[in-house]
């Protein structure tokens, strides 16, 4: 069995049969909200390929993103909006979206391995993996399923609130982001409470 998988092996070696992954994208965004998605794996049928979304290709992506879709036991997405990214906190607003997406799976899990640091406010016994979408598989799943989502929204608002250039970005503090911010000031789907550094345009 692959490496990645040796936390969920170690689970079931405790007890724990159903082992949901569960990540975040977005939290160093200047624009959109904070997605987080929750999967279940299917131990006997794990798509290839699984790796921390951001190590992948945007078609690479898509494509596992669909398979995992197809194969996982249960999978769930979430978000935190950016009204509550700017009233709690990105920290808090992340691990709201995390919690979100557990409880919107179809199956329990009775173990949760995280992405990060720190702990959710859930009952199920959890652990957070540092580097965690490239440690697990699960971890990987859903970190794909997450930027999968979040890419997509982010360029359906290229096409409701245009002018930002939502699709080429997704909301990261890009120079070509801030030039539009430093010219048009934020708009609707903006994080108030994040700090920027204005850019001019070249002449």
């Amino acid at each position: 069995m692959d490496s990645k998988w040796k936390y969920e092996l170690e689970c079931n070696a405790r007890g724990y049969s159903c082992i949901a992954g569960v990540d975040e994208v977005g939290m160093g965004c200047l624009a959109g909200p904070v997605v987080a998605a929750a999967v279940i794996l299917n131990p006997n049928n794990i798509p290839d390929g699984i790796d921390d979304s951001k190590k992948l290709s945007a078609k690479k992506r898509e494509k596992i993103a669909e398979e995992i879709r197809q194969r996982a036991l249960a999978f769930s997405l979430a978000q935190a909006s950016v009204e509550e990214i700017d009233s709690i906190n990105i920290y808090h607003a992340a691990k709201l979206a995390m919690k979100r997406a557990l409880e919107g799976l179809s199956l329990k899990p009775d173990y949760v391995l995280m992405d990060g640091r720190g702990t959710l406010e859930i009952v199920t016994p959890h652990l957070a993996i540092v580097k965690g979408d490239s440690l697990s598989f699960s971890i990987g799943a859903a970190s794909i399923l997450a930027k999968v989502t979040r890419d997509r929204w982010m360029e359906e608002f290229d096409q409701t609130i245009p002018g930002y250039g939502f699709s080429k970005h997704k909301g990261y503090g890009s120079v070509y982001h801030r030039q539009c911010l430093t010219k048009l000031g934020p708009s609707t789907i903006h994080r108030r409470s994040f700090s920027w550094q204005p850019v001019l345009e070249e002449s």
